[in-house]
């Protein structure tokens, strides 16, 4: 029998590419989304989890809107800190690994060297400061367990910055984006093929998963129009200060993903490369 994998969140953008990557390699997929689980209430993650007779969890469940989480203090909190919580209790009674999955903006985005896994964390907003709060609590109740940071992510179900581009481009002709912020934008159906990987494996501990390279939103923003056959946008760069953005954004998110190397595990295709597969999908 293959492995059972609960996933919560399965009906965002990796969830789905999760619940699809299970099924590929065989694994069979328990996809959980808040109706099924709410992961603000203990009792349920603790009946859930336990009745599930699951062998792993993959927790993608979060409150990930940054702006509006600047307002939402509590509410971010109770699902990205509190919520991590529940679930993390659950899979420590029941004897069941977990997976969570986290974000390059625990780093305060300075300097320029991609960030190591094991980096001192000092978010900058809200959204950062509530996954970051996740991670402890997971470092301090489990001995076995993936925190697994992902930056930029797209994915075809869901809403994203490459969706965003297209239809600004086709509405609008032009374009304006920030040019100050660098990092690796991560295609979530590749993303899902490392971490059913992983999920499979003992070597626990702190990754990045992004694919590879790297770039600004504004290079990105080129790449795109540039695949999708929409020359004559006009994209405009700007420094992150002319964008009223209610939350802090770190300047650099470039990741280190020497670890996923040194435990054997693929590096994810380049970006450009993923960009024009994911175009291919949503039928641009």
């Amino acid at each position: 029998m293959g492995m059972k994998v609960l996933v919560t969140g399965a009906g965002g953008q990796l969830g789905t590419d999760l619940m699809n990557e299970l099924k590929r390699q065989g694994l069979e997929g328990i996809g959980m989304d808040v109706e099924e689980m709410d992961v603000t209430d203990a009792d349920a993650c603790r009946r859930v989890i336990s009745q599930a007779g699951a062998d792993a969890v993959i927790h993608c469940a979060a409150y990930t809107a940054v702006d509006a989480a600047e307002d939402q203090v509590e509410l971010c909190r109770r699902i990205n800190a509190e919520g991590t919580r529940n679930v993390a209790k659950a899979c420590q009674e029941a004897g069941v690994k977990l997976m969570y999955i986290s974000t390059d903006y625990v780093f305060d985005g300075g300097g320029t060297r991609p960030w190591e896994p094991e980096d001192s964390r000092a978010p900058l907003n809200v959204y950062g400061q509530t996954k970051y709060e996740g991670e402890l609590i997971i470092e301090e109740l489990l001995t076995d367990y993936f925190i697994v940071r992902i930056a930029w992510v797209f994915g075809a179900s869901g809403k994203n910055f490459i969706k965003t581009m297209l239809r600004l481009g086709k509405e609008k002709g032009a374009v304006s984006v920030v040019d100050d912020q660098v990092g690796s934008p991560t295609y979530t159906y590749d993303l899902a093929r490392l971490l059913t990987d992983m999920i499979q494996t003992e070597h626990y501990g702190h990754y990045h998963a992004t694919n590879e390279g790297e770039c600004s939103w504004y290079e990105f923003a080129c790449e795109i129009f540039c695949q999708a056959g929409m020359k004559e946008v006009k994209v405009t760069p700007v420094s992150s200060e002319m964008f009223a953005a209610k939350a802090k954004r770190p300047a650099n998110s470039r990741m280190s993903k020497a670890k996923l190397l040194e435990k054997g595990f693929a590096p994810l295709p380049t970006w450009q490369d993923a960009l024009g597969r994911f175009l291919q999908v949503i039928g641009n």
